[in-house]
């Protein structure tokens, strides 16, 4: 949407010009009518709502932005929300608005729902945890029975398209609704009329149950190369399917869900939130933070005689607490990586920190030598800083390495989300570390020179 444009919208819901306006929204696809109301205020964004057909006010509702979302439905009784909205849509993205509403509201709209199968499948799949297979699959599909003949089977396969927007796949099932297999339509047009689907069916068929957590369905997904996958109970009975449009959605949410605990964040936030909002995300781990300079500046205060008789130690300070950061995010950022997409075994935890290690081995020698070698011509070929310095940044690299690879995998292990370790809590541990390393090499170096 270019600026121009927004700003034509906006000029027109000014001037309450619905007919202009609803001429020039009329083509547009139903994310690009959420773009749009994600620039608008909330009584512009109501005004362009009230100027389009209840499909395409469905349509655009699921493609919005979730809190713009519950802002528009915040006003609405719980009747116009049923018939205006939650009556155009799957029942996955109508789970998705109900969910978020209190309870006595979910009630309300569920008595306003015209379609009583509809509501029962709604009320069914909101008993899901929603970061599971069974919170975010949809109840809409084609189903056929394993013991049709082409001509029961293409007349049913007819009849059910009729209510479907997509259809990804066919799924057969056997008379007590067990997942059997997949219909390939190819079969349609080439097996006799006489055949039953169980004697075309495909029986290779990759299916998740509704208790299997999202991050496990996209591996299977992304592995599979799938558009949709089933989603069968406890006895394999056929409950729904996920679209791996509904998965891109998730993953998207996840990802910068892990951003931002990257970065230090303790919730979701967006650049539109209240200060206090934000003010709540940002400040724990700048606690953290400040707590952990604290401690810093104790630990150099038991060194004062130390820096004392060598100021010029200060110097490195930085240089020591930088590269361990660094060294500690990129070992986290690999191991969280590896843990995301099925890369890395937690179970073989002791062969990936040993790779690591070796890794870190070689950057710690070729960057201890390059200081060393500055040091040797800037304070000498002997001097305390000399070789403490070299020293003490081939301790905190490799140490760094070991304690960014490890905890992700730990974390991984107490079903703790790992990205958490590659933000401020790895930077906080190596600063504090690297300089006890530092101080301890340097008091065994001016005892050893004194000596």
């Amino acid at each position: 949407m270019t600026k121009e444009y927004i700003e034509l919208i906006k000029n027109l819901i000014e001037k309450k010009d619905s007919v202009l306006l609803q001429e020039s929204i009329s083509k547009l696809h139903p994310a690009d009518i959420a773009e749009i109301c994600s620039e608008l205020d909330i009584e512009e964004a109501r005004f362009l709502y009230r100027q389009l057909d209840n499909e395409r006010a469905a349509d655009a509702l699921t493609e919005m932005d979730e809190d713009l979302r519950n802002e528009l439905l915040e006003e609405l009784p719980s009747e116009a929300i049923a018939k205006r909205f939650v009556n155009y849509m799957d029942t996955d993205d109508a789970v998705e608005i109900i969910r978020d509403m209190d309870e006595e509201k979910q009630e309300e709209v569920l008595s306003h729902i015209k379609d009583i199968e509809q509501a029962g499948d709604i009320v069914d799949l909101l008993q899901y945890d929603e970061d599971t297979a069974g919170g975010l699959m949809s109840t809409e599909m084609v189903v056929v029975n394993e013991n049709w003949s082409m001509p029961e089977c293409l007349k049913e396969m007819r009849r059910q398209a009729e209510e479907l927007d997509d259809i990804y796949y066919i799924y057969v099932v056997d008379d007590d609704e067990r997942l059997r297999g997949l219909f390939p339509l190819k079969k349609m047009v080439t097996s006799p009329s006489v055949s039953k689907v169980k004697h075309v069916m495909s029986t290779e068929v990759a299916s998740v149950d509704v208790d299997t957590p999202i991050d496990e369905v996209t591996l299977l997904i992304e592995k599979y190369n799938l558009v949709a996958i089933p989603v069968v109970d406890k006895i394999n009975r056929l409950v729904g399917q996920i679209t791996v449009d509904d998965i891109m959605d998730e993953v998207r949410e996840q990802t910068e869900h892990d951003q931002q605990l990257t970065a230090g964040l303790t919730q979701d936030i967006e650049s539109d939130d209240t200060i206090i909002k934000q003010t709540r995300a940002r400040l724990p781990w700048l606690l953290i933070g400040l707590f952990g300079g604290i401690g810093s500046s104790m630990l150099l205060n038991c060194f004062t005689e130390t820096l004392g008789s060598h100021p010029e130690m200060a110097l490195f300070i930085p240089l020591l607490a930088g590269m361990g950061g660094n060294v500690g995010v990129q070992s986290s950022a690999i191991a969280v990586q590896g843990l995301a997409n099925n890369s890395l075994n937690p179970n073989r935890m002791f062969h990936h920190i040993l790779k690591e290690s070796a890794v870190a081995m070689v950057n710690a020698t070729i960057l201890s030598a390059l200081v060393y070698t500055y040091n040797m011509f800037i304070y000498g070929f002997a001097d305390i800083i000399t070789l403490a310095v070299p020293l003490s940044l081939f301790v905190v690299i490799m140490f760094a390495s070991a304690f960014g690879t490890f905890i992700p995998l730990v974390l991984d292990k107490m079903n703790i989300n790992p990205a958490i370790a590659t933000g401020p809590f790895i930077q906080i541990v190596n600063d504090l570390s690297g300089m006890t390393f530092y101080m301890l090499i340097s008091m065994l170096l001016s005892s050893i020179f004194i000596h």
